[in-house]
């Protein structure tokens, strides 16, 4: 069953939606609030909290209990797509078939914007109802996404790749912080929020690393094929800005073997778990995606 049918995915993101459009505190100020919400509330798949709230659920914890981790990640990710945006970025006019923030708003606006929901995330995590050693080690896996051993290191790797050849290998590194490592936060926290195992930990993260791959390929590929009104973002913005991507280095037909095998690698690792059928599904689906 896919994301939009199956009716676990719809009650992860049914509470997620809810938590997210209270989350944004009234006593901000109004301009601020209003940029925040509407960046936060633009739509998406919710990929990273519905992973950690799933993975919560395989570990035998109390996802509900771990709603405000999860829903962490979709802040941080939120930051970090206003601000790759922004013109000293990837300079982006559209973003989920809407003006991108710093259009919408103000550039200064969009950076306070993005700077307030990354502050936010952190704080939601400490509002989970979760013994404090779980609270803390969600924290650090978060942070360590966010930092210079995550997105920020890779986005500081995307900028200095601009215009210049890269090998597979520095590629793979490259999108293994920029994208995969909130990805892979966002299993780890559904794990430690349950108090998960360190066997646990590591199948939450092999599956992790092999599905954000799969999703960077995919998304590479889609800057290519897909149509602007399916992706809700320009196509053919990696070209234009002269980035070497997975798609100009193997070619769509060696794209989509990578794609299939990391699938399978993904779903292989998920064998520690009986009844993970969802994140099957999930992965799978992902591989095929259109936008």
């Amino acid at each position: 069953m896919s994301l939009k049918t199956d009716p676990r995915w719809t009650a992860y993101r049914s509470c997620v939606e809810a938590y997210l459009a209270g989350c944004v505190p009234q006593a901000a100020p109004a301009r601020l609030r209003e940029a925040m919400l509407y960046s936060l509330m633009a739509g998406g798949k919710r990929l990273r909290p519905l992973l950690a709230l799933e993975f919560c659920r395989l570990c035998g914890g109390d996802w509900e209990a771990a709603l405000p981790a999860a829903c962490a990640l979709e802040m941080l990710h939120t930051y970090s797509l206003i601000h790759d945006d922004l013109p000293a970025m990837d300079n982006d006019d559209l973003r989920r078939g809407k003006p991108t923030c710093h259009l919408a708003f103000d550039e200064a606006t969009a950076i306070l914007a993005g700077d307030a929901l990354q502050a936010l995330a952190f704080a939601s995590i400490t509002k989970a109802d979760l013994p404090a050693g779980r609270i803390a080690n969600c924290v650090a896996d978060l942070a360590h996404a966010a930092g210079a051993y995550g997105m920020c290191g890779g986005q500081q790797l995307d900028l200095d790749g601009e215009g210049k050849p890269q090998t597979e290998a520095s590629l793979t590194r490259l999108q293994s912080l920029k994208t995969g490592a909130l990805i892979r936060a966002a299993c780890l926290i559904g794990v430690h929020a349950a108090g998960g195992t360190q066997t646990q930990l590591a199948a939450a993260g092999a599956y992790a690393d092999a599905l954000g791959l799969a999703f960077q390929i995919r998304d590479d590929m889609l800057d290519e094929i897909a149509d602007e009104g399916s992706l809700g973002k320009p196509i053919g913005s990696d070209k234009k800005q002269g980035k070497c991507t997975f798609l100009t280095l193997l070619g769509l037909d060696e794209c989509s073997k990578r794609v299939e095998m990391l699938t399978q690698k993904a779903v292989e690792a998920l064998a520690a778990w009986d009844g993970a059928e969802a994140l099957i599904d999930l992965a799978r689906e992902m591989a095929n995606r259109v936008s």
